[in-house]
C-alpha cells in the first residue's frame, strides 16, 4: 500500500462518520473497495462526474479536517514512538541476565507495548 492509499484510508477512519452518507458510501468503494468511477456511477445510477464530484468533495473535506485538528499526524507519531520504545524495551529484555526482577519488569514493559501497538495505537 502506497502512502497516499494509507493516508486517504487513515482519513477515512479517523474522520468518515463527519461525511455525509453518500460521500461516506462513495469514498469507500473507490478508496477502500478499489472501484472505479464507472463502476460505483453504474451502481448508484448517476454519472460517472457525479461521482467523481461527491469522492473529490469528501476527500477535500477529510484533507481539510486533518489540516485542522492534525489528529492523523499525532497518531501517526505516536505509534512510531511506541514502536522505538518496543524495540528498546525488547533489547533491555534481551540484556537482562542479572537476576529475575529487572527481566521481567522488562517483559511487562514490552507485553504492555506490544498491547498498545496491537490494539492500534
Amino acid at each position: 500500500m502506497d502512502d497516499e492509499t494509507l493516508l486517504m484510508t487513515m482519513l477515512f477512519d479517523f474522520f468518515g462518520d463527519l461525511l455525509t452518507g453518500k460521500q461516506r458510501e462513495y469514498y469507500d468503494l473507490y478508496h477502500n473497495e478499489d472501484l472505479s468511477l464507472s463502476e460505483i456511477a453504474e451502481k448508484a445510477g448517476i454519472t460517472r462526474q457525479g461521482v467523481y464530484d461527491i469522492v473529490s468533495r469528501a476527500e477535500k473535506a477529510l484533507a481539510m479536517m486533518e489540516r485542522k485538528t492534525g489528529v492523523v499526524q499525532k497518531w501517526l507519531n505516536m505509534r512510531a514512538e511506541l514502536e522505538k520504545a518496543e524495540a528498546k524495551s525488547k533489547e533491555l529484555l534481551s540484556l537482562t541476565d542479572c537476576g529475575s526482577g529487572p527481566a521481567e519488569l522488562a517483559s511487562e514493559i514490552t507485553e504492555i507495548i506490544g498491547t498498545l501497538l496491537a490494539k492500534g495505537m
